[in-house]
């Protein structure tokens, strides 16, 4: 009589097990979509439970969907890099500042002057 019993409970625990493993499965896209600050982690939350209906058969395309966004790249930008300044960028840069310099210069100096207030 006791093994039935501890059969029994094998064999519960055995289903409540496969049950749990099986809602765990559905809910990792949604996990991963919150990890990866996807804007519509909501929505496939909501795919996630609807594919519990459909037996996970929609699963694999909701786990595309949450994982399409890529992760931002958190890089800083240093002015110095890792060798420290370059030449030639700052050579490019003030040579850039010394043409828009120059091109600016015309517009200020061929304003008219007539000497006229302006109405």
């Amino acid at each position: 009589m006791f093994l039935s019993y501890f059969a029994l409970a094998v064999l519960l625990f055995g289903l409540l097990l496969v049950f749990y493993t099986f809602i765990f499965i559905h809910d990792i896209p949604y996990e991963q979509a919150k990890k990866r600050n996807h804007p519509q982690a909501d929505a496939i939350h909501v795919a996630c439970w609807l594919s519990l209906f459909t037996l996970h058969a929609i699963w694999p395309l909701v786990f595309l969907w949450a994982i399409a966004k890529p992760r931002p790249l958190n890089v800083a930008i240093t002015s110095g890099g890792l060798g420290g300044p370059d030449p030639a960028m700052q050579e490019r840069i003030a040579e850039l500042e010394a043409r828009l310099r120059k091109l600016e210069e015309p517009k200020t100096a061929a304003t008219p002057t007539t000497g006229k207030a302006a109405v």
